[in-house]
């Protein structure tokens, strides 16, 4: 696991230096530095890939839940979020095609962070999908898993 991390570690800080949202007055749920942060107008909605109906932002990138959050609580520590982004947003994300909207929501983590949730998940990245429609985090560590547009975890294996 840990070599999994340092080697998905190098790709997310070169995206937090070119996205320019790791400034040091930001904080996650856990008090570091600030998960990556979708723009302005964030997108959740559905695609079907070989999993099934799930969810993705609106670059179609693949949205996981982690099996350890309980009540829309993120339960992902600094070096955990450093492989799996939060989705957060400045405003409330819109409900895209296949969205429920009754499900989609936010919660206010820890550290002042507003993340987005879906049902009772709060939605990761995985620094590991390099385009959209990669489901590479799927079933990781049996924790991680894609969300289905019933708020379901999707367990098939990817």
């Amino acid at each position: 696991m840990r070599a999994r991390k340092a080697l998905f570690a190098i790709p997310l800080a070169l995206g937090l230096v070119a996205c320019g949202t790791g400034s040091d007055s930001d904080t996650s749920s856990t008090g570091d530095k600030n998960p990556v942060e979708a723009a302005p107008g964030t997108e959740v909605t559905v695609a079907d890939v070989g999993l099934g109906s799930i969810l993705v932002d609106g670059q179609g990138r693949t949205l996981y839940a982690f099996t350890k959050d309980k009540e829309a609580t993120s339960n992902c520590d600094a070096e955990c979020i450093a492989v799996w982004p939060a989705l957060t947003s400045p405003s409330p994300a819109a409900a895209g095609k296949g969205v429920e909207k009754s499900l989609l929501r936010e919660a206010k983590q820890s550290g002042g962070a507003v993340q987005v949730t879906y049902g009772d998940w709060p939605l990761y990245y995985y620094v590991g999908d390099m385009a959209p429609g990669d489901v590479n985090g799927q079933g990781l560590d049996g924790e991680w898993f894609a969300v289905s547009p019933d708020g379901k975890l999707v367990r098939k294996s990817a």
